[in-house]
């Protein structure tokens, strides 16, 4: 194991049913390969059946696109992993109806060079992040704050300077900001400023693994990028 995962914070793992990590800092660091925005030790939890995304036709997808509901995590509940206190739960960015590669890929490019021009006239300090974030929310806990990006529109459950609870839903899986399909991007970090934020390594409690065919608990854990797990509640 990376040295820099020796001491994570341990906390309960925010979704519920069977996932797989596209991004976890098990299979590289930065795990999103690049260190910004307190994502350095970022999560990216998506569903996948038989390694697709879809119920649908791979040739449908390249096609003319599958509809957004079609993902299987698509509108999956968000669970609050640990106790603490709502700072900003933002709504209002827009969906798309359908996933493709193409479009997706251009939408993602034509954020990042938005960005890229606001950075240059403005400076990095009031860079605008909620093109690449989507809806998001972020939780004050003790001393470190956890953030929930591409939530689905109009499901976000809390408000700023709520207090919440292990276990009270937060909001649904989304596709929104840059996102080439429905996932939830996850990570800890030290402040609820992204533009300051530096991430901070986290593991989870009770996650089973599907290994050669049977279900193996690990207590404590970081997702792997190749293997299937699932939540266990004590």
């Amino acid at each position: 194991m990376n040295k820099e995962l020796e001491n994570p914070i341990i906390i309960e793992f925010p979704l519920r049913g069977e996932w797989d990590a596209v991004n976890t800092p098990a299979k590289r660091i930065p795990s999103h390969g690049i260190d910004l925005w307190g994502q350095r030790y970022a999560y990216d939890f998506l569903k996948m059946k038989s390694k697709k995304l879809f119920d649908g036709s791979n040739f449908q997808y390249y096609l003319t696109g599958i509809k957004t509901k079609k993902c299987y995590c698509w509108n999956e509940p968000i669970y609050a992993p640990m106790d603490g206190e709502v700072v900003a739960a933002v709504d209002g960015r827009k969906e798309p109806k359908r996933i493709h590669p193409l479009v997706d890929l251009l939408r993602v490019l034509r954020n990042s060079i938005s960005f890229i021009i606001k950075v240059q006239k403005t400076g990095m300090e009031h860079a605008d992040y909620n093109n690449f974030v989507g809806n998001y929310i972020i939780i004050k806990h003790d001393g470190y704050y956890s953030f929930y990006a591409h939530i689905r529109p109009g499901t976000i459950a809390v408000k700023t300077g709520q207090l919440v609870k292990q276990g009270d839903i937060l909001g649904k899986v989304g596709h929104t900001g840059n996102s080439t399909a429905p996932h939830l991007h996850f990570q800890l970090s030290d402040s609820s400023d992204l533009n300051q934020a530096k991430g901070i390594p986290c593991a989870f409690r009770n996650l089973e693994y599907h290994i050669n065919g049977e279900w193996k608990l690990e207590e404590v854990s970081i997702p792997r990028h190749d293997v299937k797990f699932r939540y266990v509640k004590d």
